[in-house]
C-alpha cells in the first residue's frame, strides 16, 4: 500500500515541536490500531506480514506492506488511526499493489510530482539534505 500522511496543519500555529515522520513511529500508530480495533488476535496475525517499508519525511508518502490475507485488516486499521505521537493525522490511500515493486515505481513517481510542487514554493530555502532525499 502506498498511503499519505496528513499532519494537523494548526500543529505549527499552537507553537508544538514539529513532528517528523518516520518508520517507527507510522508502524507504532498503525500497530497501536490494530490492536485497539482488533484486539491482540489480530495484532499478532498481522505482524507477521506487515512491514513499513519505506516513509519519505518530506513528502511524507509511505509504503506498507501486508501479506494478501491481511492486507484489508492492516489498510482498515490505517483508516482509524487519528495521531501519531501527539500529532493529530489522516491518511490517504494512494495505491495498492502486488507487489513491492510496483509500489516503489509509483511511489518515485509520486515523489517527483511532490517535489516538483514544493520547488516552486520554497525554491533554493530548501536545504542540500532534503533535496536529496526527494531526489533518492
Amino acid at each position: 500500500m502506498i498511503v499519505e500522511v496528513f499532519l494537523d496543519p494548526n500543529r505549527d500555529l499552537a507553537g508544538h515541536d514539529p513532528i517528523i515522520i518516520t518508520q517507527f513511529n507510522v508502524s507504532k500508530g498503525i500497530k497501536d490500531s490494530i490492536l485497539v480495533n482488533f484486539g491482540e488476535c489480530g495484532l499478532a496475525s498481522s505482524l507477521a506480514s506487515f512491514q513499513v517499508k519505506y516513509v519519505n519525511p518530506i513528502t511524507k508518502l509511505c509504503i506498507i506492506r501486508a501479506s494478501r490475507e491481511e492486507y484489508q485488516k492492516v489498510w482498515s486499521a490505517i483508516t482509524m488511526v487519528r495521531s501519531i505521537g501527539n500529532c493529530p493525522v489522516l491518511f490517504n490511500l494512494l495505491d495498492l499493489s502486488g507487489s513491492i515493486k510496483a509500489c516503489r515505481n509509483v511511489t518515485l513517481k509520486y515523489d517527483e510530482l511532490k517535489f516538483e510542487q514544493y520547488k516552486p514554493v520554497v525554491g533554493a530555502c530548501l536545504a542540500i539534505d532534503a533535496i536529496q532525499i526527494l531526489e533518492h
